[in-house]
């Protein structure tokens, strides 16, 4: 039988109507990709750096030391604003413009800037002083300054305000939420393995309320830190710490005295220079370096002039290389934002096999998370060093836990003051819900061929024996992780086990106890990198995994890389679950192939 039939009339309709929709389809898809290139080059080609210009620094969203990856197109699909800054480049552009004769004035613009921390504003304000004592100004702008962004404007040396803001500083806390009543209402029993007194990462599940060894714990590097920042403000604005102190611990006296005028209180305490509105500010720039075509002062925004600067860049052979171990740590491998430890391990094993890569810095910024994943960086880590090369770790924020395993065995360490590190320490933890399905009238049973065969069950209560072995898992970890801990430090185990069981350390004191080398930031460390191996500091290449086609073009297009979607943290549902369980949450995504953790839920730096 023939296979060719005349088409009818709807047949040859509806091949028109496919037809016309694929090339409608096409012509909108190659629209869309002509004006994203041609946005791209006149973005690109009407950039420039006037003479006398105020460099803006703005950060956006969260400081961060790597961005996070997402899905592209969930990036186009929200509000498409980057809501991650990499700490790296507002140093390089300060850094830049210290000795760039183009740029008079530094402007830290606070108002979009979520958090940066202690650690990282300590390190951005090395940058920010050599441009002060380069004879250039910097000058702070904010609506409102929360505590965290004016730490960093208390490095500029005009620092001004909205006449509706204010300056609010509260100190420092940590504040958790206890379940134990909760957990046994609902029935579920939680079975946790630990070993050491301090480590409380697991007292919310034990407890109604935060036990004395911890809060002792907690206030020690609590304090430590807030004496930091106390010290740094009043040095800075050159006030008292009684005057500072009252501020603080008075300020419903203080707010009370000035009619609740938070702007005036803050002028009144030194906080700031001026009380200043937009237009006042406007001006006032224009009157020191110009005015531009737009009617502004003359100005280059930090992301411009980045990527001009960085136009003009040559390529080094021998290098220092960075890797960014930024997140919690996970098994496997792990996008941006994520430290996978199969595929830092990659990156790790490419340094090695590198030859122009002579030394490594690895950048951690990171609470813990899987301990089998920590022990697969490690391992690589330790082939690295015997290959002959340097290995010198550099401390963010926080390197605890899972993040100090990483980094015992390195040939020097660095940390900030204000980094949170020690946490030596792990757990285990798993749920069951039997007696909540038995009150249900739910019963599970079954048969097995050994004494444990399909007792590990969140239906089934906890098995002795496996409960035992678990916890001698646990204990083996810990005993590990204290032994790679003397091992990298050189010190006796008896010398680690009180600075262990879990507790957390500021990086001065880590220090004073060993953990950790030299206080500085990461350019203290390349510096010592480049150093060890004999080669120009300023020749570093940071090292990363290749992205994706997709991610390729997203980074193209943004300018930023991959951030967080606004959209996806802006969820209601994931609002509420994020107050309640903050840290657990991130718990629930680790993933240890034994459920077994390093990690500091304690850590979250201020």
């Amino acid at each position: 039988m023939s296979q060719n039939k005349k088409r009818g009339f709807f047949s040859k309709l509806g091949g028109f109507i496919d037809g016309a929709r694929r090339w409608t389809l096409n012509i909108i898809f190659l629209v869309i990709i002509g004006s994203i290139g041609m946005a791209i080059f006149t973005s690109v080609s009407h950039v420039s750096v006037p003479n006398g210009a105020v460099l803006v620094l703005a950060p956006e969203g969260v400081v961060v030391d790597q961005l996070s990856a997402v899905d592209a197109f969930s990036q186009l699909s929200a509000q498409g604003l980057p809501r991650e800054t990499l700490l790296a480049d507002l140093i390089e552009a300060v850094q830049l413009a210290t000795d760039d004769p183009r740029i008079e004035v530094l402007l830290l613009h606070l108002d979009e800037l979520d958090h940066i921390g202690m650690s990282k504003t300590l390190e951005l304000s090395e940058s920010i002083k050599a441009f002060r004592e380069s004879g250039k100004t910097v000058v702070a702008s904010a609506n409102h300054y929360n505590q965290d962004q004016y730490l960093l404007a208390s490095f500029a040396d005009q620092i001004f305000v909205h006449n509706m803001g204010g300056v609010g500083i509260e100190g420092f806390a940590v504040i958790r939420n206890y379940f134990r009543d909760a957990i046994d209402k609902l029935k579920i029993r939680f079975h946790v393995f630990k070993v050491g007194n301090f480590k409380s990462a697991v007292e919310p599940l034990l407890r109604n309320d935060m036990s004395e060894a911890a809060k002792e714990a907690n206030r020690a590097w609590l304090d430590e830190l807030w004496t930091l920042y106390r010290d740094t403000v009043v040095e800075r604005r050159g006030i008292s710490v009684s005057k500072f102190n009252n501020y603080v611990n008075q300020i419903d006296r203080v707010m009370a005295d000035v009619g609740g005028d938070a702007a005036q209180a803050s002028l009144d305490y030194g906080l700031v220079d001026g009380i200043i509105s937009r237009p006042m500010l406007r001006e006032m720039l224009i009157e020191r370096v110009g005015k531009n075509k737009d009617g502004s002062f003359k100005q280059s925004y930090f992301r411009d002039y980045l990527s001009l600067n960085r136009s003009l860049l040559v390529e080094v052979k021998e290098s220092v290389g960075i890797i960014v171990a930024s997140g919690n740590i996970v098994d496997g491998v792990q996008p941006a934002g994520t430290i996978g430890g199969d595929s830092l391990a990659s990156l790790i094993r490419q340094a090695r096999l590198d030859e122009n890569v002579k030394a490594l810095v690895l950048r951690i910024d990171s609470g813990g998370g899987s301990a089998f994943a920590s022990e697969v960086i490690r391992a690589e880590l330790q082939q690295l060093q015997e290959a002959g090369k340097p290995l010198v770790v550099s401390m963010g924020s926080m390197a605890a836990s899972g993040g100090y395993w990483i980094a015992a065995g390195a040939d020097e360490i660095w940390a900030t003051p204000a980094t949170l590190t020690g946490s030596i320490g792990i757990f285990g933890a798993f749920p069951t819900v039997d007696n909540l399905l038995q009150d249900l009238g739910i019963s599970t049973d079954g048969v097995g061929t050994t004494a444990v065969a399909g007792k590990l069950r969140p239906d089934l209560p906890l098995d002795p024996i496996l409960a035992s072995a678990i916890q001698s898992g646990v204990e083996y970890g810990y005993r590990r992780f204290i032994k790679i801990v003397a091992d990298g430090r050189n010190k006796l185990v008896e010398q680690v086990e009180p600075i262990a069981e879990g507790r957390v350390w500021s990086g001065v004191d880590a220090q004073e106890l060993g953990l950790v080398d030299k206080l500085g930031g990461l350019q203290q460390a390349v510096n010592s990198a480049a150093s060890l191996v004999g080669i120009n500091p300023a020749n570093t290449r940071v090292l990363s995994l290749p992205l994706s086609p997709e991610e390729e073009l997203m980074r193209m297009i943004l300018g930023s890389g991959m951030v967080k979607a606004a959209l996806s943290t802006s969820s209601p549902l994931l609002s509420v679950l994020n107050s309640v369980l903050p840290a657990w949450s991130d718990v629930l995504k680790l993933k240890d192939s034994r459920g077994v953790y390093a990690y500091c839920l304690m850590c979250v730096a201020p």
